[in-house]
């Protein structure tokens, strides 16, 4: 099969890919744990297989793409098999949620408007895709600390060293997750509004593609402070629980 068959079947190979990852997980590496536990240890592990990667590959996609690097060029082919990779996860983990968790609604809904943002840049607009490229680098940076955490958390009522590496993991992802979704997504998203408010690129990206996309990004930038701000209260919470104990 010749290189440009392969590039056209990108969505397809990593959806396949993200299947046989979660089922490697769930028939294999957590196949002792509990049903709830394993399901989302099974989904946390897939999400590990394609938070680096898509880093990578949209970094060199923005590197390699031989235009202006503004929010309303073009895409290129690069762009494309980028959009496509993340696509194939988003889809698999949707699935996820619809068969183990399907009252989970806030997850089911923001895989779906992610996947609205992704589809629609990819196959309807066929530009932007630099700005939404970037927005994933923020959102899935943070992907390897937050996983192997996430991990972690499943298993500390059960396991002691799960314990342990939770507790030790929580300050440092949970300061990083906020720099990187408190502050330089806020920034970016500011930026990126700011372009499309000026009308620069009105004739390539139609409004009511950057308005949705912008209402998408605001809306996960407000719900992962919401999430990550949960979480600190939590765990100073806890914390504070635990001096009052030794003291």
């Amino acid at each position: 099969m010749d290189a440009p068959v392969l590039y056209a079947l990108i969505l397809p190979t990593s959806f396949i890919m993200f299947i046989c990852t979660y089922l490697l997980a769930y028939f294999i590496i957590f196949r002792n744990w509990g049903p709830k536990n394993r399901a989302e240890a099974s989904s946390s592990f897939m999400s590990l297989t394609h938070g680096t990667p898509a880093v990578i590959l949209a970094i060199r996609s923005l590197v390699h793409t031989q235009t202006s690097q503004a929010f309303a060029s073009p895409n290129s082919t690069l762009h494309h098999r980028v959009l496509e990779f993340s696509m194939a996860y988003f889809l698999m983990d949707l699935l996820h949620y619809i068969i183990f968790f399907p009252t989970d609604i806030l997850f089911i809904l923001h895989h779906l408007a992610t996947l609205y943002v992704l589809i629609t840049c990819r196959y309807m607009v066929h530009h932007g895709a630099y700005g939404i490229l970037m927005l994933l680098i923020l959102a899935e940076v943070t992907s390897p600390c937050q996983n192997i955490w996430s991990i972690a958390r499943f298993r500390k009522a059960e396991v002691p060293a799960a314990a342990r590496l939770y507790e030790f993991l929580s300050p440092p992802f949970l300061a990083y997750y906020s720099v990187v979704r408190g502050v330089l997504g806020p920034l970016f998203a500011f930026k990126m509004g700011a372009f499309y408010l000026s009308k620069e690129g009105k004739d390539l990206v139609p409004g009511w593609a950057w308005i949705s996309w912008m209402i998408v990004t605001v809306t996960a930038i407000l719900v992962s402070i919401l999430w990550v701000s949960n979480h600190w209260k939590g765990w100073l919470r806890k914390r504070s629980l635990a001096q009052k104990k030794l003291g």
